[in-house]
């Protein structure tokens, strides 16, 4: 099995949902079970590419349509793409990209399945919830407080600490996300900002994008009783990540990769809501 690392850059809000929810949001975001980390189905992924893939490379890359599923299984296989960082609301640079040692030591993980991936050796330890971890001298999110620098979150404040670790990370993911704009490679760096797993955590309930929807009579133009729901999105600049696998089923792994090398190129529409500019994203294919 032949594997690359497939980042998701999102350009707007992303609602990749469940369908419903049991909760005040009518229509959540898709979330692992068991950590609640927000993530896109590897199955919109490969529907995606899939609607965007050459008729004459479609089959033996992604497989037969659903009703010949039965003769053979495509050459590409998507993982779930998971959160690697979440843009978060800052007092501070407007806007901070927030991840944790979790995110990133799942990271590595799947990272290890790819033979040319070299990022940082290690996540860095976060030693409390007040600490976070910024870059260097180049941060723009912190900020000189009575006890040191700061760096304030939506209404979070917490001690802001220089690392090493997190200049390394994002100076790998710049050039992975970013590998020939200077600006955003430098605005990654500036922003990256490492917290606790617990405070991510919190974060990942509030800091997503909530909109309140309506559905309007055809000829009234006014509001249908009963509905109004609320829709929870992935906020514009969010990165995911996950892997690609090439399983040589009817296309050998230099021809898998070089397809969706190719569909990546151009920005993508994944999720719902496409009409009102949802879930515009840019792909990297590593």
């Amino acid at each position: 099995m032949y594997a690359k690392l497939l980042f998701l850059h999102a350009l707007s809000p992303i609602h990749a949902g469940t369908g419903q929810g049991v909760g005040v949001i009518d229509l959540p975001v898709a979330r692992e079970k068991a950590t609640g980390i927000p993530i896109v189905p590897g199955s919109s992924v490969k529907g995606v590419l899939r609607d965007a893939c050459p008729d004459d490379k479609k089959v033996a890359i992604f497989g037969p349509d659903t009703g010949n599923a039965d003769l053979h299984a495509g050459s590409a296989q998507f993982t779930d793409l998971r959160l690697l960082l979440l843009p978060v609301r800052s007092l501070k640079g407007t806007f901070a990209w927030v991840t944790s040692p979790l995110l990133l030591r799942r990271f590595l993980r799947d990272a290890d399945n790819v033979r040319d991936a070299m990022p940082p050796d290690t996540a860095p330890d976060v030693p409390n919830l007040e600490t976070c971890f910024v870059s260097d001298e180049s941060c723009e999110i912190d900020m000189a407080g009575d006890n040191g620098r700061r760096v304030i979150l939506e209404d979070l404040e917490l001690n802001a600490k220089e690392s090493e670790e997190a200049a390394r990370w994002a100076e790998w993911l710049g050039s992975q996300l970013f590998p020939s704009d200077s600006y955003w490679k430098g605005a990654l760096k500036g922003r990256i900002c490492i917290v606790h797993d617990d405070v991510l955590s919190f974060l990942l309930e509030t800091a997503t994008e909530i909109a309140a929807r309506i559905r309007l009579k055809e000829k009234e133009k006014t509001v249908e009783r009963g509905a109004l729901w609320y829709e929870e999105a992935l906020p514009a600049e969010t990165v995911l990540s996950g892997l690609l696998l090439a399983a040589e089923v009817k296309a050998g792994k230099d021809e898998v990769f070089s397809v969706v090398g190719d569909l990546v190129k151009s920005p993508v529409q994944v999720g719902g809501n496409a009409t009102v500019g949802r879930g515009l994203c840019q792909m990297r294919l590593v």
